[in-house]
């Protein structure tokens, strides 16, 4: 049991939730598409298609897209990279029952940002943010890790948040882990992005 406790991550409604430090949560919190939050702090925005392709969703992910366990979904996942640095991790699960009526594009995304789909859509319907820290052995931070060619110190994490869209009748759950690299970007005009802890 304690093994699978350390495999699962604990989302919070709000980030004060997570404890994020104050230099990242400029990245966790606010509306609209990080895609477009990302391009307006790099030069060259990519998004790196790892995989997609059917798979079992995780244990918890599972309730939040309407299935009482662990069952077969198609995912998604990709590296956001600015500059050629990898900076978000990417994970979207959608149940098999979803038909093409309901996510037309997401078949045939290749190396677009789903972001921009999503957010260009006015069908879709955005669900609230949930915010959680990623243990070194929660899937989702080992894949991160494993793509981005990041090693963890001890104990330390890294932080996520998720959403749920609707669209018709299917669901489509988003995941995105920020990487160290995330803290490096700049606004335009070359200044660093350094925001105090909220008290």
């Amino acid at each position: 049991m304690k093994g699978r406790s350390l495999r699962m991550a604990h989302w919070r409604a709000h980030v004060n939730g997570v404890s994020a430090p104050g230099s990242l949560r400029h990245w966790l919190t606010g509306g609209g598409s990080l895609t477009s939050k990302l391009k307006a702090h790099s030069t060259a925005f990519r998004v790196q298609k790892l995989h997609q392709q059917p798979a079992l969703c995780l244990a918890d992910e599972a309730q939040a897209i309407g299935l009482q366990r662990s069952s077969r979904v198609v995912e998604r996942e990709v590296l956001l990279r600015c500059d050629g640095a990898p900076v978000v991790f990417g994970h979207t699960v959608v149940p098999t029952t979803a038909t093409a009526s309901d996510w037309p594009a997401f078949s045939a995304l290749g190396e677009k940002s789903l972001g921009s789909t999503l957010f260009g859509d006015p069908q879709v319907h955005r669900g609230a943010l949930e915010y959680a820290r990623l243990r070194a052995t929660h899937p989702l931070a080992m894949r991160a890790c494993a793509a981005a060619g990041v090693v963890l110190s001890e104990g330390e994490m890294l932080y996520a948040r998720r959403c749920l869209y609707r669209r018709h009748r299917g669901v489509l759950l988003v995941t995105e882990v920020f990487l160290p690299q995330v803290l490096d970007l700049v606004i335009p005009g070359g200044v660093k992005i350094e925001l105090k802890k909220a008290a």
